[in-house]
């Protein structure tokens, strides 16, 4: 029997032979697909612009830097991304510590009960008034009066009083203490101009002339040599004034000092011209260059009234008997200050009768003046020397006086004379040295008062 002829293969099943070519096809297409791909992966999309710069985020000075999202930041190290400015702030000025305090003086107020009412340390101020120059400025106070501190929690940082227009009080607190020094404040010094006539009074005249009552009394005391301001003054008297305005900080702060001045006293005109020489004397001349001072003042007090003239056949007030009255009694208020008539010295200080506690000077070799009724004196002890304008003790009613007033005497070699019409020696010119300075100074001022229009001017015309 013969056997069937056998095929010699590979055993596979069919179904498997049959995938073959299936699988040689996806190995194609993997070989293609995944290089195209890739390239698609590289490639740009056309609807992205070339090269777009990553978006800048401004961030706020205040915000935290924590609060951003870190995907809105350029990528580190990315050199095409640009860099945000700054934002500019301002830097706030340092502030001091403490509070400031500004303590107005009350009546009856005390540096102690200041500081005690505004709970500040009391052992601060004691250290305070250790120190020199701050209880040379602290020690007296009045009310109206005002002192700025800085404190913190009771401490002192820092004290200032105004001590004058320039001048400043300054305290502060160092490591060490306390310090205080004074500071000077510029003002600035501009020229003014005021005139008047006299209707009812000096002051009023003053007032509406828009200059201030000590302006008005340093020019009484300037012409006080020359016009007896309180019984020579008549309606339609005329002034003319150039003076210093004080500025500071862009304000008018105060008056300075008369430059020039010119009083028209019942038709006599009357001229002074301030100035100060080389040696730093300052004083008043006339035009043509004599002191308008005298040896003597007209009077010891400053706008009294006269109580009783100089007169040989008085009748005395508490006496009644005919009394000469050898000299002037000028009425004041107890307290008034009684001035020097000129430089002399002090012969007598003390009680003298019916006058009650009076001072006699002794002027040169032939002259003495005696001031009666005194309230009490100013400081001094005989042989002391005075100066014109010291104060040497202040009116009262003591000895035989019906109220308070001045009596004020004149003698010359024993003999009395009336204070109010007796000549008066004059007292030293300006140097011979200073007359062409004078005169450089005096010219522009002059003119000054020449252009002023006045009654004496008009009647001259």
């Amino acid at each position: 029997m013969v056997e069937p002829q056998r095929y010699t293969r590979d055993y596979k099943p069919v179904v498997f032979a049959a995938q073959r070519p299936m699988h040689r096809l996806l190995w194609f297409v993997a070989g293609i697909g995944i290089p195209l791909i890739c390239i698609a992966l590289i490639t740009p999309s056309n609807n992205t612009e070339p090269n777009q710069p990553t978006p800048v985020v401004a961030v706020d000075p205040g915000t935290d830097m924590l609060d951003i999202d870190a995907g809105a930041m350029p990528a580190p190290g990315d050199a095409s991304a640009p860099i945000a400015e700054a934002a500019a702030t301002e830097v706030a000025p340092a502030r001091l510590p403490g509070t400031e305090l500004t303590m107005i003086v009350r009546r009856g107020d005390s540096l102690d009960r200041l500081f005690k009412r505004n709970h500040l340390s009391r052992t601060d101020l004691a250290n305070i008034m250790d120190l020199k120059v701050a209880r040379q400025h602290l020690r007296l106070i009045k009310p109206g009066d005002e002192i700025v501190v800085r404190r913190e929690q009771g401490r002192i940082l820092r004290l200032e009083r105004t001590i004058s227009i320039s001048e400043v009080l300054n305290v502060r607190r160092t490591d060490d203490g306390f310090t205080a020094e004074t500071r000077r404040e510029a003002l600035e010094s501009r020229p003014a101009h005021a005139t008047g006539t006299i209707k009812s009074s000096l002051f009023l005249a003053a007032a509406d002339a828009g200059i201030s009552d000590r302006t008005i009394m340093n020019l009484a005391g300037i012409f006080a040599w020359d016009v007896d301001f309180m019984l020579d003054i008549r309606q339609g008297d005329q002034f003319t004034v150039v003076y210093e305005e004080m500025w500071k900080d862009g304000k008018r702060v105060a008056e300075g000092n008369i430059l020039a001045a010119e009083f028209i006293n019942q038709g006599e005109s009357f001229r002074a011209i301030r100035f100060e020489d080389a040696g730093s004397r300052v004083d008043y001349f006339t035009p043509d260059g004599k002191s308008v001072r005298k040896a003597f003042l007209r009077a010891p007090l400053t706008f009294s009234r006269i109580s009783s003239n100089f007169n040989p056949r008085r009748r005395h007030p508490k006496l009644n008997t005919i009394r000469a009255h050898k000299g002037v009694d000028y009425a004041a208020a107890t307290g008034t200050p009684i001035r020097a008539a000129g430089d002399g010295k002090i012969i007598h200080r003390g009680r003298k009768g019916g006058y009650g506690n009076a001072v006699i000077l002794q002027h040169g070799g032939n002259i003495t003046t005696l001031y009666a009724h005194m309230s009490r004196f100013a400081s001094g002890h005989i042989g002391k020397r005075v100066r014109q304008g010291d104060i040497i003790g202040y009116v009262g009613s003591t000895g035989l006086a019906t109220g308070p007033h001045l009596h004020y005497e004149y003698r010359r070699n024993g003999v009395h004379l009336n204070p109010r019409t007796v000549k008066l020696p004059d007292a030293a010119p300006l140097k011979p040295d200073y007359l062409a300075d004078f005169q450089r100074v005096a010219a522009p001022l002059l003119q000054q008062l020449d252009a002023t229009p006045t009654l004496l001017a008009d009647s001259s015309t």
